[in-house]
């Protein structure tokens, strides 16, 4: 390769990843904190309210079926007016309803919340992953995709103390801390959404920190990848519709969101059942962090060697092994020390899958597909949200935890079925 075409390369690739990764990051680790800190509001929340188990596995789930139903239409939005305003827009409106969450007084409030949170915030994580598309070659996507999913692990980092110290100090005005934690926690979506507004910019051609020279390798970079793709992928969304491989992608995709959203909303009160020395929230809260501290290089790992080999299929095929271990550690586990080692296990698994996986279902896709195609498989896998919470609600923790592995065996078998085009082998995308 030329020396001068390499230095506008490496360049180009430095700005990119150092302007849009951090500030994606940070929205994301928002967006997963106002998702999940629900569990840990349950610390308090159920008792006040009186809500059983089955009711907070609903309420936990439900947020799913709003985002189930909106997210495709909001990807297509966002397509069309440009990604800056509607992530704003996106953000704006779940940071509004979760400080509303705050000043719930009945089930009913809560389930009607949960249910728009999941609306509102419909379209902002496949809306990422498009935009991300927009500025990173394959080769780039996977190393970009774990920096965004770091989110999970981090946002659980934060949030397991945070969330539980906001609850057990801040009782300001006869609040509850369950109620003032949605509160203070809902502002921040609110401040960037804002920010985004005037940080994030639609697509290369418009940046301003570009060269010309920067902006016309990386639009031809991309135009030659989305013409190869367009080659060996479904050209039309109706065509796509009927791909095996979207409802494959959906399928396992599904089992991973099932078994993470299970857990996010439930592992509070698992340790909390098996605590007899935890005297306080915040104890629970720093025993919750171990899994995440762990799961942090696990994702970066999985993400960055896969991009290096091009075997994303294998690396989330071993990642789908490690987490239905640690499950079926998790049902046998009867002890504290047993269950946080057997959670962070399954962490790992969970964790490392997503840090490759959104880079490797982009492979499947066009530039006039990858709108929707991106939102179907999320939105499908999104009613595993639905799924996982609502079975660890509803039958014992050792018997749900059991049928989650079973649930993430299927995604397994379905994994080894799926096969990438070999022409895209050239455009960055190996058969993995």
């Amino acid at each position: 390769m030329d020396q001068s075409v390499l230095s506008i390369e490496k360049s180009t690739i430095r700005k990119t990843m150092m302007r849009i990764l951090p500030m994606i990051l940070i929205l994301y680790v928002v967006a997963y904190l106002d998702r999940v800190n629900l569990g840990y509001a349950a610390l308090q929340m159920n008792a006040e309210l009186a809500l059983t188990s089955e009711v907070f596995g609903l309420l936990s789930g439900i947020f799913f079926i709003g985002y189930f139903f909106f997210e495709i239409p909001s990807n297509m939005i966002m397509h069309k007016v440009g990604a800056k305003m509607w992530i704003a827009r996106i953000m704006l409106s779940w940071g509004i309803i979760v400080i509303l969450t705050g000043f719930a007084q009945t089930t009913t409030h809560l389930n009607i919340l949960r249910f728009l949170l999941g609306i509102a915030e419909a379209g902002f994580f496949p809306g990422i992953i498009l935009y991300l598309t927009y500025w990173f070659r394959a080769s780039e996507r996977g190393r970009a995709t774990a920096v965004l999913v770091l989110a999970l692990p981090i946002g659980g980092l934060i949030g397991a103390p945070l969330s539980t110290w906001i609850m057990d100090n801040i009782t300001w005005l006869q609040m509850s801390g369950w109620r003032w934690m949605f509160v203070l926690e809902g502002i921040p979506a609110i401040l960037l959404g804002i920010v985004v507004i005037f940080y994030l910019t639609n697509k290369p051609s418009q940046a301003k920190w570009l060269t010309q020279q920067e902006k016309d390798w990386l639009e031809a970079e991309l135009d030659a990848e989305q013409k190869a793709s367009a080659q060996v992928n479904k050209a039309s969304t109706r065509e796509m519709l009927k791909d095996s491989k979207v409802w494959k992608l959906s399928l396992l995709y599904f089992g991973v969101y099932t078994a993470v959203y299970g857990l996010s909303f439930w592992m509070p009160t698992i340790i909390k059942s098996l605590s007899a020395n935890a005297t306080n929230n915040l104890q629970i809260g720093w025993l919750a962090m171990i899994p995440s501290v762990v799961a942090v290089p696990s994702l970066l790992f999985v993400g960055w060697n896969s991009d290096r080999t091009n075997a994303h299929k294998q690396h989330l095929f071993v990642c789908f092994l490690i987490s239905i271990i640690g499950f079926i550690g998790c049902g046998y586990s009867s002890t504290l020390f047993w269950m946080v080692l057997m959670l962070t296990l399954t962490s790992v698994g969970l964790y490392g899958f997503l840090g490759s996986f959104f880079a490797y279902k982009t492979f499947f896709f066009t530039a006039s597909t990858a709108p929707v195609g991106i939102a179907l498989v999320n939105s499908f896998a999104a009613l595993g949200g639905f799924v996982g919470p609502m079975i660890l609600g509803s039958v014992a923790f050792t018997q749900g935890l059991f049928i989650i592995s079973g649930i993430l065996a299927i995604g397994a078998i379905t994994l080894l079925t799926l096969k990438l085009a070999k022409d895209q082998k050239k455009h960055g995308a190996k058969v993995a």
